[in-house]
């Protein structure tokens, strides 16, 4: 153990060697502040628990050795993916020589690692599971018998070392139930099905085709795009685009070839607003982030975690290119030189897909540029909410921000940064090339543009359905789904997602678009929409959602991490204390930073106003 030197033991050991004792002046220098500063670095590398050097080899194995000017801060969750990848879990001495490698305290990565879900923080000599099995339990697939799948497996596995868990919606609700044995999704799965992927994995990665040249927009008017049947879709290569066209309007801009200021005008004029939920118009986010001073930066939201949601897999895994050249054509537009993409985890096939498309695009660029940096999500639903998947980019716990100032003009790292999600950037090319008004001539009953919609639950025919803005869900069911699935009559729907609330389908009419539903206590968010049949009861629905919001709220409001648990034991009564709950939702509603606790309320409000009968109100 080093020695530690106070003032008091420096004097004793200058009065001990000097041959005659000396009076010191109290204004005397008795250590020099470096001096002082290097006793204090000793004494910090003292505390807690110091790493090994076998566990920093085995680190430094995965992240590689530190550049002169150290790890970046922001790659810490990247990090933490490489060490749970490889280790089946987040050892803890793991942590610590990740720590001292990263230069941070071991406070801030042990929080960014139990604050994920799909990291897990093994202490000691703790073992990880030999397979994780993860049972999707959201809405579409608990109406799809996942609790069988549930019950069942642990006992036809009988295996200790495979552990069975329920996981929150993974994005294949048009493919229920679904569950993912480790990083491969079982379609349509049944318990044979994944007694047979665990005993014979599929390594099938999603292949590019040079033939194939898809574009969602020739299916505007039509049933849009049929499930793969559990394996991966072939998509539009890199080749495959570029000789359709692809990148020639970015091309363009970026060579100085087009203006920006008539792409700017086209965005604004088409009326495409914000599709991941919140419904601002894209071309005047773009104005506005253009406004402030540079350097800006992007972030491309692909975290669709609300149940029911599944537009934005749908199109990456079959034509990822068109939306990389909406990245680009905005990046220009707005003055962006890095662009940040922000991945589910969940969605492995894409990560792998996008990864390859991007060294191909990177390899044989149509013009210069921007840097494109792909991030991995870590199973946290919060950070689908912007400034959370801001804070979740720079390496942290994904805690939404309090506002303002808003993310255009203190964004990632501090900077402007436009914030986009997937689809609305998918959209960019057809916009400009067939102009503002090819997407704005779409639309039904009054309204403008188009929708994807992703239909999932008591349909014959679930899936992406790209459709006029304001077609209704009647519409949307007898038109694109094929009908009700047989022996289920039509009773009730959920509109935007565990969001959006719950309708009767007395309502049946509302034309489903941006500000249509707030007068019926709803909203449709990113047009996820679910359809119950005679045989579901509404409340059964409210409480799955509202069990949701309880294991994904960040915790960081009291009214949302313990309104949404105290509403979910409330909601389990036959009849329900309402005044109890109305108290709940209204603090939720009032008090609540983000949009998550400010929602959450919604499915409850709904089940009071449109199905009291189901909770003892007659």
């Amino acid at each position: 153990m080093q020695a530690r030197h106070t003032g008091a033991s420096l004097q004793c050991q200058a009065h001990m060697t000097s041959p005659e004792p000396q009076a010191v002046s109290p204004f005397s220098v008795i250590a020099t502040v470096d001096d002082l500063r290097k006793s204090i670095r000793q004494k910090s590398k003292l505390k807690g628990r110091q790493s090994d050097d076998v566990s920093i080899s085995e680190v430094r194995d995965l992240i590689g050795d530190a550049p002169a000017e150290g790890h970046p801060r922001d790659l810490l969750i990247e990090y933490l993916h490489l060490l749970n990848d490889a280790w089946r879990g987040l050892h803890d001495r793991h942590l610590v020589a990740l720590a001292k490698e990263m230069n941070i305290p071991m406070a801030e990565v042990y929080e960014v690692a139990t604050f994920y879900h799909h990291f897990e923080v093994l202490k000691g000599d703790a073992k990880a599971p030999g397979l994780t099995v993860r049972v999707c339990n959201g809405l579409p697939c608990e109406m799809a018998g996942a609790e069988n799948i549930l019950a069942r497996l642990p006992v036809l596995l009988g295996n200790p070392d495979v552990r069975v868990i329920a996981a929150p919606c993974i994005g294949r609700c048009d493919q229920a139930p679904a569950v993912a044995v480790h990083q491969t999704v079982i379609a349509y799965a049944t318990p044979e099905l994944v007694m047979a992927e665990i005993k014979q994995p599929n390594k099938n990665l999603p292949a590019s085709s040079e033939k194939l040249n898809f574009s969602a927009s020739d299916f505007t008017e039509k049933s849009l795009i049929v499930p793969s049947h559990g394996g991966p879709a072939d998509y539009v290569g890199y080749q495959a685009y570029r000789e359709a066209g692809g990148y020639s309007i970015a091309a363009a801009l970026v060579n100085c070839e087009e203006d920006s200021d008539p792409v700017l005008k086209a965005m604004e004029d088409s009326g495409l607003r914000g599709l991941g939920g919140a419904g601002f118009p894209a071309g005047r986010k773009w104005r506005i982030v253009q406004a402030f001073p540079g350097p800006r930066l992007m972030a491309v939201n692909i975290d669709e975690g609300e149940p029911g949601t599944f537009k934005d897999r749908s199109y990456l895994e079959r034509d990822p290119h068109r939306f990389l050249e909406g990245l680009l054509i905005a990046a220009q537009v707005v003055g962006i030189r890095t662009c940040y993409i922000y991945l589910r985890d969940e969605y492995h096939d894409c990560r792998a897909m996008l990864e390859k498309e991007l060294e191909l695009l990177r390899a044989d660029p149509p013009c210069e540029l921007p840097r494109i940096e792909l991030r991995r999500g870590a199973g946290a639903y919060i950070c689908g909410e912007e400034s959370a998947m801001i804070e979740s980019l720079e390496g942290k716990r994904g805690l939404p921000r309090m506002r303002p100032p808003y993310i255009a003009e203190v964004g990632l790292f501090g900077l402007p940064t436009l914030e986009h999600n997937f689809e609305t950037l998918y959209w960019v090319r057809d916009i400009v090339e067939k102009g503002p008004e090819w997407f704005s001539s779409f639309g039904r009953n009054g309204r403008k543009g188009l929708r994807s919609f992703s239909v999932s639950g008591r349909v014959k025919q679930p899936g992406v359905k790209l459709a006029p803005a304001g077609i209704t869900v009647q519409e949307l069911v007898d038109e694109y789904c094929g009908g009700m699935q047989d022996g289920h009559n039509f009773y009730a729907y959920l509109p935007g997602g565990a969001s959006g609330g719950i309708l009767p389908a007395s309502l049946n009419q509302i034309p489903l678009d941006f500000d249509t539903l707030q007068p019926y206590g709803c909203f449709i968010g990113s047009a996820a929409i679910i359809v119950l049949g005679h045989q579901d009861k509404a409340r059964d629905a409210a409480l799955n959602m509202m069990r949701f919001f309880e294991h994904e709220s960040c915790g960081q409001c009291t009214p949302c991490r313990v309104g949404t648990s105290k509403a979910a034991r409330l909601m389990q009564a036959d009849a329900w204390d309402n005044d109890t709950l109305d108290d709940l939702s209204q603090v939720m509603v009032d008090a609540s930073i983000c949009g998550l606790g400010q929602a959450a309320p919604n499915p409850v409000r709904s089940i009071q106003k449109y199905f009291p009968h189901e909770i003892g109100v007659l």
